[in-house]
């Protein structure tokens, strides 16, 4: 699964669904939880149902569902998982538990309707409660429905009863930089992408490519998107250049014609495994083979 760029829809506008579905996205979340009202939650369910049936498409269909403890998350469920669901995205986890948890709903299910075992993958909003942030050991023990981690500071401010998680330029403050790195180890724990979190002012497109270098220099591969114009920039960002692609190879194959060796020079620069392994990845970003080890 591709998860360059991510873009929030409101599940219940099938206007904005088919906006989005042609402006290149690599993933659409259909959204179930914070941009539908109370009483269009059930509208919603079936709009998502009657949308997963539209056959082909070159992008995965996400939905975020209801976060545990709503008294809606089973519902979402019930209507979601079928044939042609790629992915749920679980709001407010508090930990490794809850991802397990709706593992094994999401296990029931397909099989209930006919999906493919195992298809369905599991991503997480991992730092939107007080409890998530002292639950991150958790995800070393890893879940193989998990592929993508995020995270948000402002369901987090709000739990604590902050007056506002950003500074008056608007970067984060301490404790939301804090949930930022976290959720950046723990993906890397449990094997999965990490995701930069939303760049609220959809105008400033400049301030977001800004942003995307930053959040792909530290190790983030992808970024979740708010608006469809945020969708070429954040593309753009993280992919790889011709330049860095062209010294990615010329890595991999330097390790590969020189196997018994753990440090090779290449234009009077020293390699070494970790030079390989972020190699690897930069290769695998664009479908070129190589894993991480």
């Amino acid at each position: 699964m591709k998860l360059r760029s991510l873009l929030f829809v409101p599940a219940d506008s099938e206007r904005k669904f088919a906006k989005a579905s042609g402006i290149g996205a690599d993933a659409l979340i259909l959204d179930l939880e914070d941009s539908v009202a109370p009483g269009r939650k059930a509208f919603a369910r079936g709009a998502v149902r009657d949308l997963l049936e539209g056959g082909a498409r070159d992008w995965s269909f996400l939905v975020r569902i209801n976060p545990l403890g709503s008294g809606l998350t089973l519902e979402d469920l019930a209507a979601v998982v079928r044939p042609g669901l790629d992915g749920i995205l679980i709001p407010k986890v508090n930990g490794i538990e809850d991802v397990d948890l709706i593992a094994n709903y999401v296990d029931v299910l397909e099989v209930a309707t006919g999906a493919a075992p195992g298809h369905v993958k599991l991503l997480v909003v991992a730092t939107e409660t007080p409890a998530a942030m002292i639950g991150f050991s958790g995800y070393a023990r890893k879940n193989q429905r998990l592929v993508a981690m995020t995270w948000g500071g402002e369901d987090l401010s709000a739990a604590l009863g902050a007056l506002t998680p950003r500074e008056t330029d608007g970067s984060w403050t301490f404790p939301y930089q804090v949930a930022r790195a976290q959720c950046l180890f723990a993906a890397g724990a449990a094997g999965a992408a990490a995701l930069e979190t939303l760049y609220v002012d959809f105008r400033d497109q400049q301030g977001l490519a800004e942003s995307c270098k930053i959040a792909r220099r530290d190790g983030f591969v992808g970024r979740i998107a708010i608006h469809p114009d945020q969708i070429a920039t954040i593309n753009t960002c993280f992919t790889p250049s011709d330049t860095d692609l062209d010294h990615a190879r010329r890595v991999v194959a330097a390790f590969a014609a020189q196997p018994d060796v753990g440090t090779i020079g290449i234009d009077g620069k020293m390699y070494d495994m970790p030079h390989l392994i972020a190699a690897r990845r930069t290769l695998a970003s664009v479908g070129e083979g190589g894993s991480n080890g």
